[in-house]
């Protein structure tokens, strides 16, 4: 399973599964002996499920807090949703209706967070999850942010080691619920970072929990987050952990896997198995296609999208599949029996419905006293004003490929980054993932309409990543531009946003790396030279080659700069006022055609 080294690393894995499911109490008693004696009958088994909440705690701003929803009429709907205390008033009558219920996530959780949350390392999303109910999580690539140790931390508490508790005499306690990590090892012991396995026992059912993240997470997260670890194969990862929990008596088995997929219909309630087809496409349909046919259920998240489908497992038989959106705005509902006599789930008894957190939900009180107790921890630096726009202007929420809050952000890099002594940068990049949010236009409090306040600028780049400036030769620019279309982003293109002056062609009808049109690459209108030496300018993450964009790794002569947010609060200070706000730009630096 993993390789040369592999079978230390197998054996390590292993004996950590045996040794967590001792001390859940030991196995079951197998054998035809234990068969006799076993009760009959079913039990009726929910699960509520959740991911990629990213500490989104007040209600998501904008686009970002909107779900489609097909209507009645057959039409779609948007719908505003989410907001942590609206998630555990619905969550806690879900519970009330069912008492052997769980309620489960698939990462992300925490990392990317809102000021609320990110200004105090999400520490109140931690204490928000705990009040909410959460009985065990995966981690997602998001947990590693801020690396090893301080995702520890989030497990087991501890007041941060740099700054310290943030309420005199108060201990974060971290969290009650457990973090699973079974594909994520640690390169000196070779052991996982965290419980691999975690079995509940809900109305006498005892159901075993594997935990994962995506084997790729080196390739989205800073290396400095990632130190030290190895992440290995999700599905040779869940099939070896799958003979220990049945050996210990568990057949009913549910993978939480923070990898996902994309449906064909961005409606939460559309059909993911109309007409005998699969509407799902990415990562996760083959992962499940070949995990070990004992598994019963897959939750999963990362792609932000919601659905619930049936893929058929290696033996050809259906098996859920689900996901619940992003940013607490939904979760899923999962209806399941329990067979007492065989101590399994009844696969054809699992049903999936995603439900949205609608904002006319009553308020859970002690999650608002919760928010405020940090709002006013955070107010000093939320409520500052950092400037001022004219009109929306959409990142996450934009339609198009490039996006008006994209350039914005590239603008400002290139402008931090364009003096001499800072490094004398004529071309800036910007990862997609790494816009957050829009800015919205029109106040969500009492800031004042067109007003940009700290949080709000924290809110679309919470990462605080470092800027390089690197020399690259122009065939490594142009290179960079292929990499959007061509190796491990062909299947799920990620598109650069561009600082002013670098424009070029794609054309949508050609695939691959050929999607850049020869010669269409040019700077002030002059064509990139493979061979001159441009000074480019990007977050430490893409710069790393983050995102599988390594081009960017045969830069040289690396200068370190100022914080990607600071460059957006400078740009700010420098391009608004009250009188003359900053315009959404026109977002035509990239020429589309086919």
């Amino acid at each position: 399973m993993f390789g040369i080294g592999r079978r230390r690393g197998r054996l390590a894995l292993t004996g950590l599964v045996a040794a967590s499911l001792l001390t859940m109490g030991g196995p079951a008693t197998a054998g035809t002996g234990a068969d006799r004696g076993r009760p009959s009958g079913t039990t009726d088994l929910e699960f509520l499920a959740l991911n990629d909440l990213h500490g989104n705690l007040e209600e998501p701003q904008g686009s970002a807090g909107n779900v489609t929803e097909i209507g009645p009429d057959g039409k779609p709907v948007s719908i505003p949703a989410g907001g942590i205390e609206h998630l555990a008033t619905q969550l806690r009558a879900e519970r009330a209706k069912n008492p052997n219920s769980l309620t489960i996530a698939a990462g992300d959780m925490i990392g990317a967070s809102p000021l609320l949350s990110g200004l105090f390392h999400d520490e109140p999303t931690i204490e928000a999850l705990n009040k909410v109910g959460l009985d065990v999580t995966s981690v997602g690539n998001h947990e590693f942010d801020e690396g090893k140790k301080e995702l520890q931390r989030m497990q087991y508490g501890g007041c941060h080691p740099k700054e310290g508790c943030y309420t005199p005499g108060r201990t974060f306690g971290g969290a009650d619920f457990q973090y699973l990590a079974a594909n994520v090892l640690d390169e000196r012991t070779g052991l996982p970072i965290l419980a691999p396995v975690s079995i509940k026992n809900v109305g006498g059912a005892r159901v075993g929990f594997i935990g994962m993240t995506l084997e790729g997470t080196p390739d989205i997260v800073t290396a400095e987050g990632v130190k030290g670890l190895t992440f290995k194969d999700e599905v040779q990862t869940a099939n070896a952990v799958v003979p220990w929990l049945r050996l210990f008596g568990v057949e009913s088995i549910v993978v939480l896997l923070h990898e996902g997929g994309l449906p064909t219909s961005n409606a939460y309630n559309y059909d993911c198995n109309a007409g005998g087809n699969l509407g799902l496409s990415g990562p996760v349909v083959d992962i499940a296609k070949n995990l070990d046919p004992a598994i019963d259920l897959v939750v999963t998240g990362h792609t932000h999208q919601a659905y619930a489908c049936n893929i058929p497992d290696p033996a050809g038989k259906p098996r859920m599949v689900t996901s619940a959106s992003s940013y607490g705005k939904m979760y899923t509902k999962i209806d399941l029996t329990y067979d007492k006599r065989t101590r399994d789930i009844v696969r054809t008894s699992v049903k999936a419905q995603n439900t949205v957190v609608r904002r006319d939900t009553p308020k859970a009180p002690d999650l608002t006293q919760l928010l405020a107790d940090w709002q006013k921890l955070a107010a000093p630096v939320a409520n500052r004003s950092i400037g001022y726009i004219g009109a929306d202007i959409r990142g996450r929420g934009a339609t198009t490929p490039e996006t008006p809050l994209g350039d914005v952000i590239a603008d400002a890099q290139l402008e931090a980054t364009a003096p001499a002594d800072k490094g004398g940068a004529q071309i800036a990049f910007m990862n997609p993932g790494g816009i957050r949010s829009d800015l919205q236009y029109a106040a969500a409090g009492s800031e004042g309409d067109g007003v940009v306040t700290y949080a709000e600028a924290f809110t679309v780049q919470p990462f605080t990543n470092m800027m390089q400036t690197l020399d690259l030769k122009g065939q490594a620019v142009l290179d960079v531009l292929a990499q959007q279309y061509s190796g491990a982003n062909a299947a799920n293109p990620k598109v650069l946003q561009i600082s002013k002056g670098l424009t070029y062609t794609t054309d949508r009808s050609r695939t691959g790396a050929d999607k850049i049109v020869p010669g269409s690459v040019k700077l002030n209108g002059v064509p990139i030279d493979p061979a001159a030496t441009y000074k480019v300018s990007a977050n430490e993450f893409l710069a790393g080659g983050g995102d599988n964009f390594a081009a960017f790794k045969t830069g040289t002569n690396k200068l370190v700069g100022g914080s990607d947010l600071d460059a957006l609060l400078a740009y700010f200070a420098a391009h608004s006022s009250a009188s003359a706000p900053l315009a959404p730009p026109a977002a035509d630096r990239i020429t589309f055609i086919g």
